[in-house]
């Protein structure tokens, strides 16, 4: 069962990285109706990544590997939790801009998108993506127990 979890914690991290990159990518792009309904779309894949990632990862934390008095104690542990945290509040600006556009695009037009919301847009989810990047060193320092304090 342990593995089970595990492979569906690496698949869902994968997936959520995946469809920020695309996010990424897409809102470099023209952006046209079709754009927006797969920004809308990718960003909702992105959600429920990151809620399958945070729930999965935290039974594996209570229930399987080395158990939670292991893991509270972990500096990389708690820093990638807060550095999930600030992903997850970072990705409600796009997230917000996003849904703002479905009246638009009910109505057949492509989203209105000014120059400085759309840098705006951009330098997020920079920050979003370096989050994940330190994320990953967290994981990589926590599976070598490297700051463990208790």
């Amino acid at each position: 069962m342990s593995a089970l979890f595990a492979f569906l914690h690496h698949l869902a991290a994968f997936a959520l990285v995946a469809t920020l990159v695309l996010e990424f990518v897409l809102i470099k792009g023209e952006l046209d109706a079709k754009a927006a309904r797969r920004l809308q779309f990718t960003d909702l894949v992105f959600g429920l990544s990151s809620g399958v990632v945070l729930v999965v990862g935290l039974v594996r934390v209570f229930y399987f590997e080395k158990g939670a008095s292991y893991y509270l104690y972990s500096a990389p542990f708690i820093a990638k939790l807060l550095l999930f945290l600030a992903v997850g509040l970072l990705s409600i600006v796009p997230t917000m801009e996003f849904l703002s556009w479905s009246k638009a695009l009910k109505q057949g037009r492509s989203p209105s998108l000014d120059a400085g919301k759309l840098r705006t847009l951009r330098a997020v989810m920079h920050l979003e993506l370096a989050g994940i990047v330190l994320i990953l060193l967290c994981a990589a320092l926590m599976a070598h127990g490297v700051g463990h304090f208790g």
